[in-house]
């Protein structure tokens, strides 16, 4: 799997509005038949920092990035952008899905 962590810092005019602008890109992507997820998450710490955490079989990153959603969000998304997003990108090989947490087990 094909594992993706970016952080985008918002313009604070930006932050209230930024999960709206990038809500078809989200549905989009989502629909996508190698996504495996793509969440966001909002800083608890920093409210102009969101972090998306997303996911592709291993050869659906590149029909992700070639997609006419993707290249419409590389077009809407720097305007509402403090910084250039900061990313974490890699395999995990063998893997398909979230691991259960071995130092936390519930019943």
């Amino acid at each position: 799997m094909i594992l993706i962590v970016v952080k985008f810092k918002t313009k604070p005019e930006w932050s209230d509005r930024w999960l709206g602008m990038v809500a078809d890109f989200t549905a989009a992507t989502r629909a996508e038949p190698k996504n495996l997820w793509f969440d966001w998450s909002r800083s608890v710490e920093d409210p102009n920092e969101f972090v998306l955490c997303e996911a592709f079989e291993d050869d659906g990153a590149g029909p992700h990035v070639e997609s006419d959603h993707f290249k419409q969000a590389m077009q809407d998304m720097p305007h509402a952008l403090a910084e250039t997003p900061h990313i974490i990108n890699t395999v995990i090989e063998g893997e398909n899905d979230w691991s259960r947490m071995g130092e936390l087990t519930i019943d």
